[in-house]
């Protein structure tokens, strides 16, 4: 399995980083997924070999503007490129959400075959694109999932690799246990810890609710422009409680869950 950061931005633009996206692909029947689609989102897909042209699906974590701004424009490409559906995933209210976009953009009516779908983590694991995923819910603003993936060959087994990528959430246990053995871990870390901040973790508040699980390499994204800078600092500060690999995620990093 391979994810790729389309955008590591929040709803602040910092110039250098586009709005919520990932791009989750396997070997064999798994994938192309796109997790969460916000602005600037479907820029950087087009500059993947598998472009918007290539994605049929997309999962949403919430309903905020930077994880979705770009799903209209997503589905525009598609038909314009001869794309005949789009299969639109998510938490409750996501088709209330679509048909409101196409009731502003009634030009956009039936030109694409779309697949609405609400999950719930009552129901997980679901499948979805050739994976098996689990969802549950996180502490944010709006109501909002947190993902756990594997590629499904068949039935999926607790063998296999594991990808988790906690959507907008403050820093809790029930998720560091969701996402515990995961091979990579995507957490939201939007802010250094002089911020008084909920809804989102600092790093201090991230490093000690991760500290005492086993993650192979967490990966701190939707980072705000407060954050440009601080770097180093943020590592650091995530590191007197948590002694796991820690890196910042970029636009464009492609890694291997393995």
């Amino acid at each position: 399995m391979q994810v790729t950061f389309l955008g590591t931005g929040s709803a602040m633009p910092t110039g250098d980083r586009m709005q919520t996206g990932l791009l989750v692909d396997a070997d064999g029947d798994a994938g192309p997924l796109l997790v969460d689609c916000g602005s600037g989102a479907l820029h950087s897909l087009a500059a993947t070999e598998t472009g918007y042209e290539g994605v049929d699906t997309v999962l949403l974590s919430h309903h905020h503007l930077d994880h979705v701004a770009d799903l209209l424009p997503l589905m525009k490409a598609r038909w314009l490129a001869g794309a005949e559906s789009l299969r639109v995933v998510g938490p409750p209210g996501t088709g209330e959400l679509v048909e409101g976009l196409l009731d502003v953009h009634d030009y956009m009516q039936d030109r694409l075959d779309l697949r609405l779908r609400e999950v719930t983590p009552d129901e997980a694991p679901f499948d979805l694109a050739g994976f098996s995923v689990d969802a549950m819910e996180t502490v944010h603003s709006m109501y909002c999932h947190a993902y756990r993936f594997r590629a499904a060959d068949g039935e999926a087994s607790d063998e296999a690799p594991t990808f988790t990528f906690s959507g907008d959430s403050e820093a809790i246990d029930r998720l560091a246990r969701f996402a515990d053995g995961s091979a990579v871990l995507a957490h939201d870390c939007s802010f250094p810890d002089e911020v008084d901040v909920d809804n989102h973790p600092t790093p201090a508040t991230l490093g000690e609710t991760l500290a005492g699980h086993d993650y192979g390499t967490v990966y701190l994204t939707h980072l705000y422009p407060h954050t440009v800078g601080k770097e180093e600092e943020m590592l650091a500060s995530l590191r007197e409680a948590y002694n796991g690999e820690v890196r910042f995620a970029e636009d464009g990093l492609t890694v291997d869950v393995a």
